[in-house]
């Protein structure tokens, strides 16, 4: 018996651990946190930064860092309602600017991609400077005031409902269904692991370590564009200034949460979205509690820094 126990590596399973006594511990402290309404609300709130965090983790497990994400969503969602309006009311619109804001968000890790790849600077300091030209060109264009939708159709996107569940929540949990098969099912997903773990191996393995590196930061931006959409959607607006603020720290703790080391070399992509759930039952809680919103960021730091930790004494 001891044997099996033995066996069994409780460290894969932590991030899980950790939810189940979460939510235990959630439904005790309030009789409300349980209700359908109340869960689909967290788990709407989480498909915004989470579907981010999606992305962030094959650049992190390609031993990379992308700080630009919460600049790009607001560049991409300003975009994506300027072109939107200038097409007019119609659903042909709503499909042609859903559509660009994909392109663009995939553009826009591509440049990171290109930056970190072909300038060969490392990825903290290239999308720390994206992220300053990211922000100030969406304050540009809109003229640092609120950009807002004349489409009646596009807020159902992010607004609606299928049989109760959000768009937004099928939409999340899709996409980490097919990243799970990417990461975990393909040339390609091994490929990420084995950069991340020691490139010049990987060099030596006939990896083309740039492509793969510089496809991480595409697929950061891709999901970037899909968290623009949904949430500009849900706003039927775009505030320059505030959107995407500290989306970057969100989806790096969800990333963090989930076991995938920050050093990279490997990762999962469903533990990446129960440390996204783990993070918005933490902001639920609070707010049902009075917290003050400012403190917040206070406690994701806090539990970035418990993981962090967990991390280091693993290894």
């Amino acid at each position: 018996m001891l044997k099996i126990v033995k066996k069994i590596d409780f460290s894969k399973y932590a991030p899980l651990i950790a939810l189940i006594i979460l939510v235990v511990v959630s439904a005790i402290a309030s009789e409300h946190f349980l209700k359908f309404r109340n869960i689909t609300n967290i788990l709407r709130q989480v498909s915004y930064t989470g579907t981010i965090a999606l992305g962030m983790t094959f650049v992190i497990v390609a031993a990379g860092i992308d700080l630009s994400v919460g600049s790009m969503v607001a560049f991409v969602g300003v975009l994506t309602i300027y072109l939107m309006n200038y097409l007019g009311g119609t659903a042909f619109a709503v499909a042609a600017a859903v559509l660009c804001a994909l392109i663009i968000g995939a553009l826009c890790g591509a440049i990171n991609g290109i930056v970190v790849t072909k300038g060969r600077i490392t990825s903290f300091i290239a999308t720390l400077a994206t992220m300053s030209i990211f922000r100030s060109l969406t304050l540009y264009l809109s003229e640092a005031g609120e950009v807002i939708s004349h489409n009646e159709i596009y807020p159902e996107i992010g607004g609606g409902y299928l049989m109760g569940i959000p768009y937004p929540v099928i939409i999340f949990f899709g996409l980490a269904a097919f990243f799970h098969f990417l990461l975990n099912n393909t040339a390609f997903g091994r490929h990420v692991c084995a950069v991340g773990a020691n490139t010049q191996v990987a060099v030596y393995s006939a990896i083309k370590v740039k492509w793969v590196t510089f496809m991480t930061f595409v697929i950061s931006g891709f999901t970037v564009g899909v968290t623009a959409v949904l949430l500009s959607s849900r706003l039927n607006s775009m505030s320059p200034g505030d959107a995407g603020i500290f989306y970057e720290l969100d989806a790096i703790a969800a990333v963090v949460i989930g076991g995938t080391p920050l050093a990279g070399g490997k990762g999962t992509i469903w533990g990446t979205v129960i440390g996204a759930i783990i993070l918005g039952i933490i902001n639920n809680m609070l707010n049902m509690m009075g917290v003050s919103p400012y403190l917040q960021g206070t406690v994701k730091g806090l539990i970035i820094l418990v993981a962090v930790l967990a991390q280091y004494k693993k290894n």
